[in-house]
């Protein structure tokens, strides 16, 4: 098998970091969440998760779950300096490296003469280094190796073809794959297709008549656990925003302006801190019946002035006015000028080379 890459995920990363830092913790259930009553689960131990405990989860269900959780307040400090480090490390080792977030990334094993030694050390190195626990698949696609690395956590390390997966998989829920998503779920469901193995048995011409001729053939492929090898090696950033989801839900315009203009003072100092622009400037207005809507717009300049993107942002917030409490509120800035010359510039390239 040609083991074209490799996924690498730390092991419960939040709560890793803070049991690095207060090891009498270790071996109980810890929870990594806010403290307010919206607050949610950003990760748990994986004692905690015995119970049922998982990400996204509100962490007042959390604790009616596990009761005896110890709730720690996230550290997002304490975790970027733990990702930078654990990256620094992969990048020392694998010339190819594609960072998916703070704790994961798609490594490119083409050119290793010992792939399998090679991941080990790597994860050997890494723990010796940061105390950081990784789980890793390998693979010939992403999604054998992503579907991998999941397989067999906490400090996990599978290999598989796609023959293997397809095999070891059949009988797991169509979920499993990244892609297959509760919605779809639902809808293979109205066709008494439940496990991948089911899904790997529907004629493709049927999947793109339920699902359409684009959806119908990936889900296909999905089922047979194909799919790409590429790596991004170098990702630029073309938005950044904030958000918080209050406590007690607003109903007061005046309030949610200054929510608002709270917000944009966090954002200018980030934007300016690492000389970002945006030209499109859009907020984020969810109400207390969960309806989510986005307003956005394109100025004539790329800008991170705080007076500017509160004065656009205000704008959009008062032409929405929205009719119901806001219980999140969120402001962003996008189309950033670095972006734009990388893409113009990667056309330029791309008319000289035709």
């Amino acid at each position: 098998m040609e083991l074209a890459l490799a996924h690498l995920d730390l092991d419960a990363f939040f709560a890793s970091v803070e049991l690095k830092r207060r090891p009498e913790l270790r071996g109980l259930p810890v929870i990594v969440a806010g403290s307010g009553p919206r607050a949610v689960v950003t990760t748990a131990s994986y004692e905690a998760r015995v119970f049922g405990v998982g990400s996204a989860m509100s962490a007042a269900e959390a604790l009616r779950r596990c009761p005896d959780a110890v709730v720690i307040a996230p550290d997002s400090a304490a975790y970027r300096e733990t990702s930078a480090q654990v990256m620094a490390i992969i990048r020392d080792h694998i010339a190819r490296v594609e960072q998916l977030g703070l704790d994961e990334a798609f490594l490119d094993l083409s050119d290793l003469h010992s792939p399998r030694s090679a991941m080990r050390r790597l994860v050997a190195e890494i723990f010796a280094q940061t105390g950081m626990r990784a789980s890793v698949g390998i693979g010939p696609n992403r999604l054998v190796a992503k579907v991998a690395s999941d397989a067999e956590k906490p400090n996990g390390f599978v290999v598989m073809t796609a023959q293997q997966a397809r095999d070891r998989f059949a009988d797991s829920p169509v979920t499993l794959v990244p892609g297959i998503g509760g919605k779809t779920s639902e809808r293979l469901g109205l066709m008494g297709i439940e496990t991948l193995g089911q899904l790997r048995e529907v004629e493709p011409e049927a999947l793109s008549i339920r699902f359409g001729p684009r959806q119908g053939p990936i889900l296909a492929s999905l089922a047979m656990f194909e799919g790409s090898a590429d790596i991004t090696t170098d990702r630029i950033a073309v938005s950044e925003s904030r958000e918080t989801t209050f406590d007690v839900d607003i109903a007061s315009g005046p309030a949610l302006e200054m929510e608002l203009a709270s917000l944009v003072t966090e954002l200018s100092a980030a934007l300016n801190k690492h000389d970002r622009r945006g030209r499109t400037i859009r907020i984020k207005v969810r109400l207390d019946d969960w309806t989510t809507i986005t307003r956005s717009r394109t100025i004539d300049a790329a800008t991170n002035d705080p007076a500017t993107i509160t004065d656009v942002a205000l704008q959009l917030l008062r032409d929405y006015r929205p009719q119901r409490p806001v219980r999140l509120l969120g402001v962003g800035v996008a189309g950033f000028a670095d972006a734009e010359r990388q893409q113009q510039l990667e056309l330029d390239l791309g008319e000289v080379a035709a």
